[in-house]
């Protein structure tokens, strides 16, 4: 989508750039620091593939310069192999460290793009700690976390939902009426998620406050949970 779309193209490359994702469309890009570079695509086979032209608006030239992308779905995600192709390979030396860059700006985009299904699943899992019932339990877990997913915290080890669902339970039967409510905004950076969080009583006496890291599957939903209590 951030290949097709320009919306999602220009919130990577920044403000100005834009794409017109068919054979022969345009290609702008523009630079923080105000370099342009326009290009033209040559193919395109949604969702897989595209290529397009790459030459400066002025200064630095680039002739014979082509952009290939192709991306692959694998187990753990999706794979980019992305060559940039030049007559002269001194020029094509000089761009390595900035696709270096661009490439990390892409993936942090990506996870940003699920931004708002991670701020649900955070709550939903919180949410889950303090649910009473053995049901709503599950689907709350179901719904934000992996089947396998692991846990990790001061006072718990456990893999997957159904040990996970055993140890809540027996805080249900410890700790009743305790509750986690989320604390603050998430933190989402290249598939890593960072909430706070505050456990309270029914009658709202504080607990404890802490922080959960998680780790996001393909699918948004999380693969790991580490929490840290701070008392």
């Amino acid at each position: 989508r951030f290949f097709t779309d320009p919306e999602r193209f220009a919130r990577w490359w920044g403000e100005g750039s834009r794409i017109d994702p068919r054979e022969g469309g345009e290609v702008a890009i523009r630079y923080p620091d105000g370099t342009r570079v326009q290009g033209e695509i040559v193919e395109i086979d949604p969702p897989r593939r595209i290529a397009f032209t790459y030459r400066y608006a002025s200064g630095v030239p680039a002739d014979g310069s082509l952009v290939t992308i192709v991306l692959d779905a694998i187990p753990e995600g999706t794979v980019l192999q992305l060559r940039h192709a030049f007559s002269s390979a001194k020029i094509r030396d000089a761009h390595v460290q900035g696709w270096r860059y661009q490439l990390a700006l892409f993936s942090r985009a990506v996870a940003d793009d699920g931004r708002a299904g991670a701020l649900e699943r955070v709550d939903a899992w919180l949410a889950a700690w303090g649910e009473a019932d053995a049901e709503k339990r599950r689907r709350l877990l179901e719904s934000s976390a992996l089947p396998g997913v692991l846990f990790r915290d001061a006072h718990s080890a456990t893999e997957g939902i159904e040990d996970l669902l055993a140890n809540l339970d027996a805080i249900q039967r410890f700790m009743p009426g305790v509750i986690l409510r989320r604390d603050g905004e998430v933190l989402l950076s290249h598939g890593t998620a960072i909430a706070r969080w505050t456990a309270k009583r029914a009658g709202g006496d504080p607990v404890g406050r802490g922080t959960n890291v998680y780790d996001l599957a393909p699918d948004g939903r999380f693969a790991r949970v580490v929490g840290f209590w701070e008392g």
